[in-house]
C-alpha cells in the first residue's frame, strides 16, 4: 500500500511538472500570458488605424509575436504605408514595426 501510495505521488508531481511546462515560451513559441499580451496588442493598434480616417483598417492586416507588429495588405500610397507604421508605433506595447504594405 505505501508503494502505491508513492507511485501516485509521483504521477501527480509528473503530471503537475508537465502542464507547467506546456505554458513555457520558447523561441518559436509564445507563453499564454505572452498571447493575451500580443493578442492585446493587435486590437489597439487595429483601433489606432482605424482611428484614422486616412487609412482603411479593411485593408491592412495586423499581427503581433512577442511585441513585434507585423502590417500586411494594401494601401493607396506610401504616405500611407508610412502612416500606418507611425501609428502602429505609438501603440503602448509594441516593440517594433515590420511594415509589409503594398501600394497597388
Amino acid at each position: 500500500m505505501l508503494k502505491l501510495h508513492r507511485i501516485m505521488k509521483f504521477l501527480a508531481c509528473l503530471v503537475l511538472a508537465t502542464s507547467f511546462m506546456g505554458c513555457v515560451a520558447s523561441r518559436t513559441h509564445e507563453s499564454t500570458g505572452g498571447y493575451v499580451d500580443d493578442t492585446a496588442i493587435t486590437t489597439k493598434v487595429k483601433t489606432a488605424i482605424f482611428a484614422d480616417s486616412s487609412l482603411k483598417v479593411l485593408q491592412i492586416n495586423v499581427e503581433t509575436f512577442k511585441g513585434v507588429v507585423q502590417l500586411s495588405g494594401f494601401v493607396d500610397s506610401d504616405l500611407s504605408a508610412t502612416k500606418a507604421a507611425d501609428v502602429a508605433g505609438k501603440v503602448n506595447g509594441v516593440l517594433a514595426v515590420k511594415n509589409n504594405l503594398i501600394v497597388k
